[in-house]
């Protein structure tokens, strides 16, 4: 059973930001899409998704550092106290005493397995006080969701397939980026203590023209030479479909225009911007303006700003 700081290649002091940041270096390494012809990439990316899965929660991770589960996340038992009931006294597995002249371990052990059998009578080694180890749950099984840009930034529900044939619709967290992971509690292997769990990783495609900056969209827009001198309505497209943008008579290149709530949803809920950059596309060989040029003199200082 690999430890997950090994997997990820990390030390056991990792923040969260290096566990995060080592996760991703191999799940892109592994990804299962730029590794087709290496049959072995899967199990690796699978791996390397429960281990961050368990270093990613902080509870989880205490709980494996303390030794109480193991790396697939099962409980674990103590060791060192099997055998029979040589050394004899009473309630001393193995020849353990509790509670006489020293350490109430009986209050210990109390804690370990919720109080059942504190002081069993006899010899009976460590099944003689408490109760066995539950039986393990089945093994987490991983899945990675490639999701649209623009299902990604209105929360678009998403189907994924399971390993069972069966289908699911899932609705998209506020914040969804690259790597998210979304958990389908008992939807993975089959186990004698339940089921484990199915871990989605979402995967944001890139969009033909639009990119992400955070919650903001942004997108480069031409506009005309008539449009950028006249100004006017112009037709722009968003993650929420065309919508009417006015354009400022006397628009240059570069200038940048926010359309509100037209980005992605943030983690706490609230919409950001779409930027868009006005660009200015002049045709090459257009001979009316060609001619209104040669007949034009600018004889303004625009690169002063730039020292030259």
């Amino acid at each position: 059973m690999a430890d997950p700081y090994s997997t990820l290649g990390v030390a056991r002091s990792a923040s969260e930001a290096e566990i995060k940041s080592a996760y991703r270096k191999l799940a892109k390494q592994y990804h299962p899409d730029k590794n087709q012809d290496n049959p072995n990439a899967a199990e690796k990316f699978s791996a390397v998704t429960n281990a961050y899965d368990l270093l990613s929660d902080k509870d989880k991770r205490a709980r494996f550092d303390r030794g109480e589960i193991d790396a697939d996340g099962n409980p674990t038992a103590p060791f060192g106290f099997g055998g029979g009931g040589g050394g004899g006294g009473r309630g001393r597995p193995g020849g353990f005493e509790f509670n006489e002249g020293g350490a109430d371990f009986g209050d210990i052990f109390e804690g370990l397995f919720g109080g059942a059998g504190r002081r069993a009578g006899g010899g009976g080694g460590f099944g003689g006080f408490g109760r066995s180890a539950p039986p393990a749950k089945g093994a987490n099984v991983a899945y990675r969701l490639a999701v649209q840009f623009v299902d990604a930034a209105t929360l678009a529900p998403q189907r994924i397939t399971l390993q069972d044939g069966k289908t699911i619709d899932l609705k998209l967290p506020a914040g969804v980026e690259t790597g998210t992971q979304m958990r389908l509690t008992g939807k993975g292997q089959p186990g004698a203590g339940g089921a484990g769990d199915a871990i989605v990783t979402i995967e944001v495609k890139p969009h033909p023209f639009f990119k992400r900056d955070g919650d903001n969209v942004l997108l480069d827009l031409p506009i005309t030479l008539g449009e950028a001198v006249k100004g006017g309505k112009v037709k722009v497209p968003t993650v929420d479909g065309p919508v009417m943008l006015g354009v400022p008579a006397g628009t240059t290149s570069g200038k940048a225009l926010r359309l509100r709530g037209k980005g992605f949803t943030g983690k706490d809920g609230q919409r950001g911007d779409q930027l868009v950059t006005l660009l200015i596309d002049v045709p090459a060989d257009d001979p009316v303006i060609l001619q209104l040029v040669e007949d034009w003199q600018d004889g303004r200082a625009v690169r002063t700003h730039l020292g030259v």
